[in-house]
């Protein structure tokens, strides 16, 4: 099945606009769901809050293959509503405190409305020179209102979530900027690599889906990997590409196709999975690179679960990720997408038994 390029388009426009905070993805998980349902023959739930698609195969004692994305973006959590109206908050997930300065960010309420406020910064004219690093904790959301009675008369309150208040925008041909590519990228291939196996007879059974609250500990994939207990899973996240200045090393660049993540600071790919994904990439011709990364993604527990599962990492990488705004190249999308595609048909159990105790 062919997906049109203005359909992945329009899926990429909603996923990364939806307000989805660690521990604030029920929205999103609804909308995910919403587009798996033609093409899945049931769904599984965790208490934690992720969910998972199900394609069973007609073969008998079929191997378990897990597609695991997160659904959550960096964000921020109200912490306090000043005598004045303004809000302070602590941050969900890692970001730097010194970007966030007259940014719009954009609270969700109990009720499920949308308001949108300015990060308060100190104008050059009124600056001493003596301010130093802004800290998390001393920003302020100013969204208009003058008194803590005000703002909780619009329904804000302690405890509610903010992300980046940014659209999606087309820069170039190939390239698009929009918050929470990391990991919205993730939650597009699970809905795709669906619709793509939608008439295909597959050996496995196949089990796509979320987890919850990645960015703040990878705190939703065990509870997925556990209750799955997958053969062999994929882990499809983005991660950060350092390029702005040409090629550093192993950190990503945009356009040169979907990463081989060998190393970070949760997993190490396994040499025999490392050679079964370059294998599938020379025979489809599809772009890669290598990388390294410091950080880590759901991959890091996945691998870990029961008594182990083979896990690779099929990512792409952004710019500013972690941010107001990301910079992605949709060649990189394409190229995961067809990698994710190739090594799921590539399986038999012979294949899984070698990278599993290689």
């Amino acid at each position: 099945m062919e997906i049109a390029k203005n359909e992945t388009l329009q899926h990429i426009k909603a996923l990364t606009e939806f307000h989805g905070a660690p521990g604030f993805e029920q929205d999103l998980r609804a909308y995910i769901k919403k587009e798996m349902e033609p093409y899945a023959d049931e769904f599984i739930y965790n208490r934690m809050g992720g969910f998972y698609a199900v394609k069973k195969s007609k073969k008998e004692n079929a191997k378990k293959v897990m597609v695991a994305a997160h659904m959550d973006e960096v964000g921020f959590m109200i912490t306090d509503i000043t005598s004045n109206g303004m809000l302070h908050f602590t941050n969900l997930g890692g970001v730097a405190a010194d970007i966030w300065q007259g940014q719009r960010l954009k609270v969700k309420t109990r009720q499920q409305e949308i308001i949108t406020g300015v990060v308060a910064s100190i104008p050059k004219h009124f600056r001493t020179g003596n301010e130093g690093q802004p800290q998390i904790k001393d920003l302020m959301l100013d969204i208009g209102s003058d008194s803590a009675d005000e703002v909780r008369a619009r329904g804000v309150e302690i405890g509610d979530s903010i992300v980046p208040d940014t659209s999606l925008i087309q820069l170039s041909e190939h390239r698009f900027a929009g918050k929470a590519w990391d990991n919205r990228y993730g939650c597009l291939l699970a809905i795709e690599i669906l619709k793509l196996f939608k008439d295909k007879e597959l050996d496995v059974d196949l089990y796509v889906g979320a987890n919850v609250q990645e960015e703040v500990g990878l705190r939703g994939a065990r509870a997925a990997a556990e209750q799955i207990d997958p053969d062999v899973a994929f882990v499809v996240d983005c991660s950060p590409a350092n390029d702005m200045k040409g090629v550093q090393q192993l950190s990503g660049k945009l356009g040169a196709g979907t990463l081989i993540r060998i190393k970070d600071g949760t997993m190490i790919l396994k040499p025999a999975f490392r050679d079964y994904l370059l294998e599938q990439a020379q025979q489809h011709d599809i772009n890669t690179q290598y990388y390294i990364s410091p950080g880590g993604t759901d991959g890091g527990e996945i691998h870990k679960a029961n008594i182990g599962i083979p896990t690779a990492v099929i990512g792409v990488c952004a710019r500013y990720i972690h941010s107001s705004d990301s910079v992605f190249d949709i060649r990189d999308y394409y190229s995961a997408r067809a990698l994710l595609e190739a090594s799921i048909l590539g399986l038999d159990d012979e294949t899984i038994a070698h990278l599993q105790y290689s």
